[in-house]
This record gives C-alpha cells, structure tokens and sequence, in this order.
C-alpha cells in the first residue's frame, strides 16, 4: 500500500497556527480507516496527538486539547490537523499514521503507535517563543 504522505509543517512563533495535511492513497476511503497524528520531538517518544476513527468517534492528548483539531476530508481523501495556540512545546516532527480495522472504542487517549501500520514520513513544525 501507498504510504500517507504529510505536508504543511513549518516555522512559527507562539500563539500562531498551523494546518497539516495527510493525503493517503489507496483502494478504500480514508474514512475507513483509523487515522491519526503523532508527534516526536528530538530525545523522547512518540506520541499520539489526536485520533479519528471510521465511526466519527476523536481523542485527542490532553496536552492539545481545545487547541488542536483533527478532522478529514473523503472526497480528498485527506486528513487534516489544525493546530492553533502553538506553543514551543509543541515542537516536533509531527506524521500521520494510519489503520485498517482499527476502532477507538472506550479509550480516553488516541491510540498508541503500536497500533497502527502505515506511516508517513513526517513533516516539521518548529514554534518559537
């Protein structure tokens, strides 16, 4: 299978706002997947941003919740994640991950990186104070 592909990373100052995008390519709709967003930042592990799975159902980690968004478009097969309020924090290479028969279910959290099998390669997102 294609791999997803993520753009629109950048370099911003705090308080500014950014959109990622992820275009998965492929036989089934991306509304049939589990799709969702990690973060890495230099020294530490991965981790799951915000979730959206093919019943409609989201999670997101609490340390982005009320500023980030997660939301998908089928027709563009596209995933998208807006992030606003950025924060230095927030620094880190952020990929789009994906997965076939994945439900979010009763977790409170996204799910973790383990269960997905389809990776992006990344895209940078840097915020300055």
């Amino acid at each position: 299978q294609v791999q997803p592909v993520e753009s629109g990373g950048g370099s911003v100052q705090s308080g500014e706002s950014l959109r990622l995008s992820c275009v998965v390519s492929g036989h089934y709709s991306i509304g049939s997947y589990c799709m969702a967003w990690f973060r890495q930042a230099p020294g530490k592990e991965r981790e799951g941003v915000a979730a959206i799975d093919s019943e409609g159902s989201t999670r997101y980690a609490d340390s982005v919740k009320g500023r980030f968004t997660i939301s998908l478009d089928s027709a563009k097969n596209t995933l998208y994640l807006q992030m606003n309020a950025l924060k230095p924090e927030d620094t880190a290479m952020y990929y789009c991950a994906r997965e076939w028969g994945l439900t979010i279910g009763p977790r409170e959290v996204p799910p973790g990186a383990d269960d997905f099998s389809g990776w992006g390669q990344g895209t940078q997102v840097t915020v300055s104070p």
